[in-house]
Formats: structure tokens, C-alpha cells, sequence
């Protein structure tokens, strides 16, 4: 608020000069507005009591009050003749005003309360319905800070967002959090999210189902399974009681213990294989 020197008051001491009504400032304007008349000891003029009004006085708090309204309002007042007729019209005029705006602010609180994620809302939709709020709040002369933003947000998150929000909640200080951070923090989750069900999801389970149609052709192109490293045969539908290939020397037909390769080796080697216990399906 500034300063601006004034011949009256005692001494002429410098006195601040009056701050300008608009639309939205009533309630605060007029608090301020009557400090500054009275330290310039006109206030009475515009309230007096029982006592008579000082004509000079009037004079001066009315000049003040005109001084702090703009040109529409100024217009419309301009035929009041005192102090007291200038304040009374402002009240009326503005007071009006700012119960129809309370009104407004308990409707839009009730709107924001209300308000949630609706089934299949898009993230960023939903984000853009906080903005909005933040714009219509603004626009009453109100202000819809990060905080509670943020706390609507992430307590009317969908099922698959809980956890993140959670997350948020517990290891982050969400009170001086900005929106714009828990929103990104929830917006990259809810991508991995997506990008995840459709790799491991649809695109995963074609990627399956590829592979095991590619492993049952391999099957039927080989009369059936392999067998496994101890020689013992894997059925299949077409042949399990087959003989499979030799884990010797690789060629179909017979077992490792029936190789004749595994005959040639080493002496110690056949004298080994030759004590050992073997069973009826031909495992060592």
C-alpha cells in the first residue's frame, strides 16, 4: 500500500491513501477502506452516532471514497451528496455481490467434493476436470491450492492406481506436493501399466501360443520327444515306446548303453558300464 504525503492530520504527517474497490476486494477493501479514514480522522462522517457531522470532514471522507472506485462505480454514486450515502450504496451494492458469490463457492465446494473417476476416464481427462475446478474457483475469487488437489486426486484413483497412490502417500510429503508431480508420478505408472498388458497380455499370449504350435510341428517332424539326458525315453502321442537317439554317438535307434561306439572305448569304461544297475526303460 502506498504512501502519499497529506496536509491534514496533525503536523501534516504522510498518510496512506485509499486502495481501489474492484468486484472480487469488497469485504477486504472495506476494512482497509475505513483504517485510512480514520487516520485521517474523517471515519465519523461516515458513521457518526448521535454526534452532528463536520461539514469539512464529510467533505474530505467523501473525496476519498470517490477516489477509490473506478469509473462504472463511481458513475453510479456520484449523485450521493455525503460520506454516509457513498458507504451505504457500496454496501448494498457490494455486499449483494459477495452473498450471491459465498453461494456460488458452497456449490462448487459440493461439485469438488462430488467429484471421482468415472469407469474407463482417461488419466489425463480426469486431470483436466481438477484444472477446470482450480479455473472456476479462480474465476469466484477463491484459490484451490495444490494440496487439496493433489489429495483428491490420489484418493479417487482407480483400482490398478491404488498401489502407486499409496506409494505417494507413504514415502512423499503429498501436503507440499505440486499437482503437475503427482500427476506425472501416477500418468508413468498407469503407461507402464498399458505398455506391460499389452506386451505380456494380448501380444504376449500370440507369442505363446506361436511357440507352442512351432513345438508340436518339431514334434511330428521327429516321430516325437527327445530323450532326456539319461537316456530315458519321452512318449509322445505317436511313438513313446520308441527307441530314441543315443546320447553317444547321436543317431536314432538305440539307447547309450547299446552303442557300439560305447563298446570300442576304453576297457575301464565297458567294465564300468558293465557293472552298473540298469533298469527296464534303459536309464544308467
Amino acid at each position: 500500500m502506498a504512501l502519499v504525503p497529506h496536509g491534514g492530520g496533525a503536523g501534516g504527517s504522510a498518510t496512506m491513501a485509499m486502495p481501489l474497490l474492484t468486484a472480487d476486494n469488497y469485504t477486504v477493501w472495506a476494512i482497509k477502506a475505513q483504517a485510512i479514514l480514520d487516520v485521517h480522522t474523517v471515519w465519523e462522517a461516515v458513521a457518526p452516532g448521535d454526534a452532528a457531522v463536520n461539514a469539512r470532514k464529510d467533505k474530505m471522507a467523501r473525496a476519498l471514497l470517490l477516489g477509490a472506485l473506478p469509473e462504472d462505480v463511481l458513475l453510479q454514486v456520484s449523485t450521493k451528496l455525503t460520506a454516509r450515502e457513498v458507504w451505504d450504496s457500496l454496501k448494498v451494492r457490494f455486499v449483494g455481490a459477495d452473498r450471491v458469490r459465498a453461494a456460488r463457492l458452497g456449490t462448487l465446494r459440493g461439485e469438488f467434493d462430488r467429484m471421482k473417476m468415472a469407469d474407463g476416464e482417461e488419466l489425463d481427462v480426469y486431470s483436466g476436470r481438477h484444472v477446470a475446478m482450480a479455473a472456476r474457483y479462480a474465476n469466484l475469487g477463491e484459490t484451490l491450492g495444490d494440496a487439496a488437489l493433489v489429495k483428491k486426486l490420489l484418493d479417487t484413483v482407480p483400482d490398478h492406481l491404488f498401489t502407486v497412490a499409496a506409494g505417494i502417500e507413504q514415502f512423499h510429503e503429498v501436503t507440499m506436493m505440486a499437482f503437475d508431480e503427482a500427476l506425472g508420478r501416477l500418468r508413468a505408472f498407469d503407461e507402464r501399466v498399458r505398455h506391460r498388458g499389452q506386451d505380456g497380455g494380448e501380444r504376449g499370449g500370440e507369442q505363446l501360443l506361436m511357440t507352442a504350435a512351432q513345438w508340436a510341428a518339431w514334434e511330428r517332424r521327429h516321430g516325437g520327444a527327445w530323450d532326456d539326458d539319461d537316456g530315458r525315453s519321452v512318449a509322445s502321442g505317436s511313438g513313446g515306446n520308441r527307441r530314441r537317439r543315443c546320447y553317444k554317438c547321436g543317431e536314432h535307434g538305440h539307447f547309450r548303453r547299446e552303442c557300439l561306439q560305447l563298446r570300442k572305448g576304453p576297457a575301464a569304461e565297458h567294465a564300468l558300464l558293465a557293472g552298473a544297475n540298469v533298469d527296464d526303460d534303459g536309464l544308467l
